[in-house]
């Protein structure tokens, strides 16, 4: 089951807010993370499995102060069927010509070793 947590931080720099970053990332499950608000100062993080207290400590005890706000499920996705892309095979028979490099050593026989004349 994916849930979606939310969490409050006290995120003032961009160092803060990439710090908060890397330290939920590597939670157990995490799959996404983000930074939202209009301030820039809630962690997003959408994963299967993940412990949203221990995240939250675990923040808390990196970044600074941390406030788990929501957690609540993801609903999935629902295919319409618009966006399906077919796929028409070639009608004509389409071939791809390989191609050949040679390569040859060029030796003067009559060089005398001396190439600067």
């Amino acid at each position: 089951m994916k849930q979606k947590i939310v969490i409050q931080m006290h995120l003032t720099c961009e160092k803060c807010r990439s710090k908060a970053m890397k330290v939920a990332s590597v939670a157990y499950g995490v799959s996404s993370v983000a930074i939202e608000g209009e301030d820039k100062s809630q962690v997003v993080v959408v994963g299967d499995g993940v412990d949203a207290v221990k995240l939250t400590s675990s923040l808390r005890k990196k970044v600074g102060c941390a406030s788990l706000i929501s957690v609540e499920k993801v609903k999935p996705k629902v295919d319409t069927g618009k966006d399906k892309v077919t796929i028409v095979p070639c009608q004509t028979s389409c071939y791809q010509n390989p191609q050949v490099y040679v390569c040859e050593s060029v030796s003067d026989q009559y060089s005398s070793g001396c190439s600067i004349m």
